[in-house]
């Protein structure tokens, strides 16, 4: 079904390093509802980008894989073996919204993306655009990145319904066994978390940390209440950073006992439900947010608020060999082929791309061109209507985008 371009080559890893050849072979999935106008429309403007850091010297050579409806048109499956394979083979892929059909098919093809290439962490930067409206009085002060667990905790579905024979069994167990009392009409839910889970997601925040310059990473939990969970979070986590990242970090309580921080990473940590009030009173005192699965879930979309437009933000799901990198908005179907959707999100999900790539010549392009469009106020209908200006198609806005890029 597909054809590999002969001129690319595959993205390797090496213990978590990614090693980019000058060409290489990214896969993308156009996705549902306006899937398909988004992710050309990004395509276009990273391609724009890497021509003019690099000129000839760098290209990517994509691959289109289908998922979703396309696929299902084609091949009368949402998530086609062949697709499976390819993303099993380049492990890189730029992925469109899907939607996720009610009561039949594959109950989600993100995340069984997911699963498939072992995407343990969803991070999402989020960062103040200057000109979109947002409910702050001091929203520049916002630039965090969260890092999201992506494959313990309550996500791992591991639930019964209150009637079912499975409910009455653990409870019949916690009351025999541990002399606990559960209500019989109490449904219930098991929240996992590992240790090992936990420790592979601190590394991978710190080694960010510490290639980006980042100030200060601070973890985020409830083990005041749940404590061999949410607590083991935090304990694991300040294990790895004392243990094996000791010259790069420093902690809050050691610099409130008077010692230097000497330009090392700080790292403390919060209680969840407080988080939610500080990153709105104090957003500038966070930077790298650290946090597991439902935590993390609750905290990006808040944070995201923040800037005043979500629709703006793109995620990577990165693992230690493969990264999925998207919009986080949904397909939006009622806006489908009618050439008015915003691609920002996608377009940044490419930025953080080229930034894992270490193509950050490129990425640094795209962002300017961003910012640059929304000051001149060229946008889309949904910042345009705020700004009271004509709004741009996502062709034309992609294509201020690359002349911008041009421009610089």
């Amino acid at each position: 079904m597909y054809k590999e371009p002969e001129d690319g080559e595959k993205i390797t890893f090496d213990k978590g390093k990614w090693i980019v050849p000058d060409k290489p072979i990214i896969l993308y999935i156009e996705g549902d509802g306006i899937g398909p106008e988004i992710t050309q429309a990004a395509i276009k403007v990273i391609n724009a980008a890497v021509e003019k850091a690099y000129g000839s010297k760098k290209e990517i050579k994509w691959m289109e894989v289908y998922a979703g409806e396309k696929a299902e048109k084609l091949t009368g499956n949402r998530f086609p073996q062949e697709t499976q394979d390819m993303l099993l083979k380049y492990r890189v892929v730029l992925k469109g919204p899907l939607e996720t059909p009610i009561g039949k098919g594959w109950k989600s093809v993100n995340v069984a993306i997911r699963l498939m290439l072992d995407l343990y962490t969803n991070i999402r930067p989020v960062k103040y655009i200057p000109g979109l409206e947002s409910p702050l009085k001091n929203p520049e002060k916002v630039d965090m990145i969260i890092f999201r667990e992506n494959t313990d905790d309550l996500y791992r579905g591991i639930e019964y319904p209150y009637d079912s024979e499975e409910a009455k069994k653990i409870r019949n167990f916690l009351k025999e066994q541990f002399k606990v009392e559960i209500e019989d009409d109490t449904g219930i839910g098991v929240k996992v978390i590992s240790k090992f889970k936990t420790q592979r997601i601190t590394r991978l925040a710190i080694n960010y940390a510490i290639a980006n310059g980042r100030k200060k990473i601070t973890i985020m939990h409830k083990g005041n209440v749940m404590k061999y969970t949410e607590g083991a979070f935090r304990e694991w986590a300040y294990e790895v950073a004392l243990k094996e990242y000791r010259d790069y970090i420093v902690t809050e309580e050691e610099i409130n006992r008077g010692v230097k921080s000497d330009g090392k990473i700080v790292i403390n940590d919060r209680i969840a439900d407080n988080m939610f009030q500080q990153i709105i009173t104090r957003p500038e005192e966070y930077d790298i947010i650290l946090a597991p699965n439902v935590n993390g879930d609750y905290i990006s979309d808040a944070a995201g608020a923040l800037i005043g437009n979500i629709g703006m933000l793109g995620g990577a799901n990165i693992g230690d060999d493969g990264g999925m990198f998207e919009a986080i908005h949904g397909t939006a179907p009622k806006y489908a082929g009618k050439n008015v959707a915003n691609p920002t999100g996608i377009i940044k999900g490419g930025e953080l791309m080229l930034r894992f790539m270490g193509w950050d010549k490129a990425a640094d392009l795209i962002e300017i061109s961003i910012n640059e469009a929304i000051k001149r106020k060229q946008v889309t209908q949904d910042l345009a209507r705020f700004m009271g200006v004509k709004p741009l198609g996502t062709k034309e806005f992609a294509n201020a985008l690359i002349e911008i890029i041009n421009q610089l």
